[in-house]
């Protein structure tokens, strides 16, 4: 590629902006709450989903460019925005997503949950009997943990945690010392239920009825301020900044500083308020000014406001009929529980392709290296894994029984830290070597290296994943595992953990890429070697599958083999900042998302490479991140018939889906695809649970 052309593929007008990618990413998730085809309460779910990933939306990406605004920071995406022009761009379409998402509440989904004696009653809709018994619920349950604020010189704004409900009460009056500020603060502790089922008996309540804890302190406020007359009440919720920093370059143990941090990530900046939508202005701006925000970070909404915690009613409520059949992950013959894994990881290399099929094995895999009595060393990276982690048990055997366990864990998980401190501690107690990976890089990949003595000599046993050691994860994500005892990749995964545990160089790796050393560039030379097979007049092809792609380089790279004939089809769940259909630029390129019943997570790069075809699986999205700030993994997969249940279920499968996949515009939205008479409904999701799963 040529300077002249390097230069135009820069151009600012060729890339979409991360941020707005992400929100169109939650339009999505949005859109299947509004899906008649998928069960009423996973509708709910999708809901609460979305705004989940709204919250956390604005704890970090939203926190982050406010404190560019602040420092001053100039441009520096590929889209040439100011942080100021994005935060103007996020506070519309932001605004417009919430007004939407409390819409589908009011007007789709509520309706639809009455229709089946779901109900979320409202105090005027209060019976005698149910508003005696919400009294006496609120006198017995409420009234002793609530304390309210009067706001004086002497008891000032209180400090509010972040995400917290909380509500702004007028008051006229004098309290019993006289004084009369004529506001107050009611925070609900986090230990009460957001959600209050009415027990039928007792209420004449249907089985299904519930009110918002909102709803009860609204209808009883007036008991916290004996002597006055409350005249508003109004629930609000602050968003903070949750962002962790640690100067690792400055300390001298990164747990103890990551304790430190977790404790003052509740009261980081203020980034949004959300209020009720009958919120006075006077009362609005009163907690704009305490929180030092302006009119655009303000969300005044219908409803609870926080949305998340209507996720419960899918356990509360026993309605099989509402929800997404269960099922049973295949389980490959050759794993069946009783088998030896070691032998039959020796007879064949075996892929894995969650939830479809189950996590068991790899489970397994670690249970069965802590009994035996020839495996001598256990490695295992830990990104994210889940409460009582099976895995995690089994490593505290292995170490307990004298095994040498080493442990790569990665403190920073984003809003796992605090698991990940505890796991720590529990597995340096049992003896396992615990490292916390390399300072300035987090520890993305996910590899076990198991080391077996057999006979005279050592065998590498290796697993490695597009996903987190994460069983529930496991049944919720779309991920592949692979099983191997392959003498080079061992000898990679072997060299690897040298690399993150001691200090010293090690050499460089035969089979596998890995970030921050070769990833990038060997990527960058596949895409370049495809884009030569064109201009030789061979069929070239691409097809990648990941979870976001924003990585400057690679895209300029996209473009030019585009330009050059290649035919790239790359399917992105979340953020794309290439943009693809642009005359003589991305006219070969087609981007599309699916969004379905599992997360998207799994990351697959195919090149046709002039027939000798090339796949491999990754933990590394196409992102600046994952190629030079983290410890990542690309694996080949060269068994030819791994390969083509590669091509046929993790991307020909997801080309062809056309009830849960989305098509990217050059503009940077969405269209949705939808079945024709020419081509009947196709989901890849729903495939794959016929091809390898049970039900339940």
């Amino acid at each position: 590629m040529d300077t002249t052309e390097q230069q135009d593929l820069s151009r600012p007008e060729l890339y979409l902006n991360r941020e707005l990618s992400l929100l169109q990413f939650n339009r999505r998730v949005l859109e299947q709450a509004r899906d008649d085809r998928t069960p009423l309460l996973e509708r709910l779910k999708f809901l609460c989903i979305s705004s989940t990933n709204l919250d956390e939306f604005f704890e970090i990406r939203v926190a982050g460019l406010k404190q560019q605004v602040a420092l001053g920071t100039v441009p520096s995406g590929s889209d040439n925005l100011t942080p100021q022009q994005i935060l103007d761009q996020i506070s519309q379409q932001a605004h417009q997503l919430v007004d939407e998402q409390y819409r589908v509440l009011n007007a789709e989904l509520i309706p639809a949950l009455e229709e089946e004696s779901i109900r979320f009653l409202r105090r005027g809709q209060w019976s005698e009997a149910q508003a005696q018994w919400i009294r006496d619920f609120f006198e017995r349950e409420l009234l002793p943990v609530l304390s309210p604020l009067g706001l004086d010189p002497a008891h000032p704004f209180p400090r509010i945690l972040n995400k917290s409900l909380n509500f702004i009460v007028s008051l006229e009056g004098k309290d019993a010392f006289g004084r009369s500020s004529g506001i107050a603060i009611v925070q609900a502790p986090r230990s009460l239920p957001r959600l209050i089922r009415l027990p039928a008996e007792e209420t004449g309540a249907g089985p299904y009825d519930f009110v918002f804890l909102s709803s009860v302190i609204h209808a009883y406020v007036d008991d916290l301020f004996p002597g006055m007359t409350v005249t508003g009440c109004y629930q609000f919720r602050v968003t903070r900044n949750s962002d962790l920093f640690v100067d690792e370059e400055e300390i001298d143990d990164l747990m103890r500083a990551m304790e430190g941090e977790l404790l003052s990530r509740r009261y980081g900046d203020a980034v949004r308020l959300e209020v009720a939508d009958n919120c006075t202005p006077e009362m609005a701006n009163f907690l704009l000014d305490q929180f030092n925000l302006g009119q655009d970070d303000l969300y005044q909404v219908n409803g609870p406001v926080n949305l998340n915690r209507l996720f419960a009613i899918a356990d509360l409520v026993e309605r099989p009929d509402l929800k997404y059949p269960p099922f049973k992950p295949a389980r490959p013959p050759q794993l069946a529980p009783e088998v030896n894994i070691f032998e039959a990881i020796q007879a064949q290399e075996i892929l894995l392709h969650h939830p479809f099929e189950s996590f068991a094995p790899v489970i397994d895999f670690v249970r069965q290296a802590a009994s035996d009595p020839q495996v001598l060393a256990i490695k295992q990276t830990l990104y994210r894994t889940g409460p009582d982690s099976a895995i995690v048990n089994a490593l505290v055997e292995a170490a307990r029984a004298g095994k040498e366990v080493t442990v790569v864990v990665e403190l920073r998980a984003r809003f796992d830290e605090e698991a990940n401190i505890q796991l720590a501690n529990r597995l340096q107690e049992a003896g396992a070597h615990v490292v916390y990976g390399v300072v300035g890089y987090k520890t993305h990949a996910k590899m076990i290296l198991i080391t077996r003595r057999e006979g005279r000599r050592l065998r590498h046993y290796v697993h490695l994943g597009t996903g987190n050691y994460h069983a529930r994860t496991a049944r919720l994500y779309t991920d592949y595992g692979f099983l191997t005892c392959d003498k080079a990749i061992g000898e990679d995964v072997h060299r690897i953990f040298q690399q993150l545990t001691s200090l010293g160089k090690v050499k460089s790796l035969r089979k596998l890429l890995q970030s921050p050393f070769t990833l990038h560039k060997a990527l960058l030379k596949k895409i370049a070697r495809e884009a030569e097979h064109a201009r030789a007049g061979r069929r070239a092809r691409i097809i990648a599958k990941m979870n976001a792609l924003i990585e400057p380089q690679v895209i300029r790279a996209l473009y030019a083999a585009s330009q050059a004939g290649v035919k790239i089809d790359l399917i992105i769940r979340g953020i794309c900042c290439l943009r693809p259909g642009i005359a003589g630029v991305s006219d070969n390129i087609q981007v599309r998302s699916v969004v379905g019943r599992f997360l998207e997570h799994t990351r697959v790069f195919y090149f046709r490479n002039g027939g000798e075809e090339e796949i491999y699986l990754s933990s590394a999205d196409w992102m600046d991140r994952n190629f030079f700030r983290r410890v990542e993994t690309a694996f080949p997969v060269g068994n030819p018939k791994l390969r083509r249940r590669i091509v046929k279920e993790g991307l020909e499968l997801y080309l062809q889906d056309n009830t849960q996949a989305w098509l990217l515009k050059a503009d940077g939205s969405y269209r949705r695809l939808h079945p024709t008479r020419r081509q009947p409904p196709r989901s890849a999701q729903a495939t794959l649970l016929e091809l390898r799963a049970h039900p339940a």
